[in-house]
């Protein structure tokens, strides 16, 4: 049996979405801005995809901004946000723990003179409210939190940070939210959260890949990063993806509207698994024990490589991974362990088993009885080199010893 235990990573297009998107990667090829019946066509497909996604974000069509992706949404939002406020300050929070698409703007924008702000997180890498309102000053022009961490699950106090921002923080300081990880499994209405931008991506919740949005709140002010025509109101500049957006909207919309038993029988399929692995020994859960992801199990495998562990998986017919799949095949151990105080010989023990509404629960019971096996397995051969390097480490400096005594 073949296991696909990496829906973190990316997920299988729904084939609800696939049949939407069919007829506007054919027959229904217009341009979406042209004044013709087949632009007319397009234009009303994109429309509805507006209106469809707004009504899971819980905002209105005129606030969502199609985009290429995640990380294009993203961008957007952060480069936009500081931008537009660079007038009022330069200074940026975010946390030690987020995603290489925040972090990595973020960067960029250090190279012109804002002021990025890294805050640490706790054991179970959630940063603390008090900590995000102790380091808002007059010049605070941006927050920018996860959601959900990727790679261990943790679920942020997004509305509570909002609600700190907004009583403590300076006028016009905006909080931008990344719910990549989050959409499909957690509530994302924005109006609960309380943000001003919150990014999607299509292809975490069974949608396709190169499609994702942008909720804006209405009235907040971004410089738009693309330039060319008047897509997306002056937003996003670019022909359209017609397909995308609509395979998005109809993934979104059934993501929505299952997402609570979705949950509920992913977080028992998930406790089962983490039960199984916690079992062998040396082996420990990462990520907040309760304020998590319901489909994701990630743990450290002490003395084991991670990534040797990933490789016998799939051998065995079982896709896993070590974390982000933005950084596979990275010789650095994940920062999210890191900043959660592991020392980087255990980060580079870490796995991540992710689940999806595909998971059914043969594929649990199999992964049950074969991921432990593997894992012991594992280390099992790491202590067995890790003593027979030992052995040979004694005996050669025994055989030196005994060369200098017998000159």
């Amino acid at each position: 049996m073949s296991i696909y235990l990496d829906h973190a990573a990316t997920t299988p297009l729904r084939r609800e979405a696939l049949e939407a998107m069919l007829p506007y990667l054919g027959e229904q090829f217009g341009n979406p801005s042209s004044p013709h019946a087949w632009g007319r066509r397009a234009r009303a497909a994109l429309d509805e995809a507006h209106e469809r996604i707004a009504a899971g974000l819980g905002c209105g069509p005129r606030e969502v901004v199609i985009t290429s992706g995640g990380t294009e949404a993203l961008n957007l939002a952060l480069k936009g946000a500081a931008w537009a406020g660079k007038a009022r300050g330069h200074r940026i929070l975010t946390t030690k723990v987020e995603h290489h698409a925040v972090f990595h703007p973020l960067q960029h924008l250090e190279k012109f003179g804002f002021e990025v702000v890294e805050l640490p997180v706790d054991r179970y890498g959630r940063v603390d409210s008090d900590e995000v309102e102790a380091a808002l000053t007059e010049r605070t022009i941006l927050v920018a939190i996860g959601h959900a961490n990727n790679e261990v699950g943790t679920v942020q106090p997004v509305a509570e940070i909002v609600r700190r921002v907004r009583a403590s923080g300076p006028k016009g300081c905006l909080v931008a939210v990344d719910a990549v990880a989050s959409a499909a499994y957690l509530p994302v209405d924005v109006t609960a959260l309380g943000c001003d931008l919150l990014a999607i991506a299509a292809h975490k919740f069974e949608g396709p890949k190169g499609a994702g949005a942008l909720y804006l709140r209405a009235g907040t002010h971004i410089l738009g990063q693309l330039q060319g025509g008047t897509q997306e109101r002056y937003r996003r500049a670019g022909t359209e993806n017609v397909a995308g957006a609509v395979g998005m909207a109809v993934a979104f919309d059934l993501a929505v509207a299952e997402r609570e038993a979705t949950a509920r029988r992913l977080r028992r399929a998930r406790e089962r698994l983490t039960a199984a692995l916690t079992a062998v020994e040396g082996v420990e859960p990462t990520g907040h024990p309760k304020n998590r992801l319901p489909g994701l199990a990630s743990v450290i495998a002490r003395e084991v490589e991670g990534a040797s562990v990933v490789v016998k998986l799939d051998l065995e017919g079982v896709a896993a991974s070590v974390g982000s799949a933005c950084t596979t095949g990275s010789a650095e151990p994940s920062h999210v362990l890191t900043a959660m105080g592991y020392p980087e010989e255990e980060a580079r023990g870490a796995l991540r088993f992710s689940l999806g509404r595909a998971t059914t629960d043969a594929e649990i019971d199999e992964a049950v009885d074969t991921v432990p096996r593997i894992v012991a397995a594992s280390r099992a051969a790491a202590a067995a080199l890790a003593a027979e390097r030992a052995s040979t480490t004694v005996g050669a400096g025994v055989e030196a010893g005994s060369a200098v005594a017998g000159r």
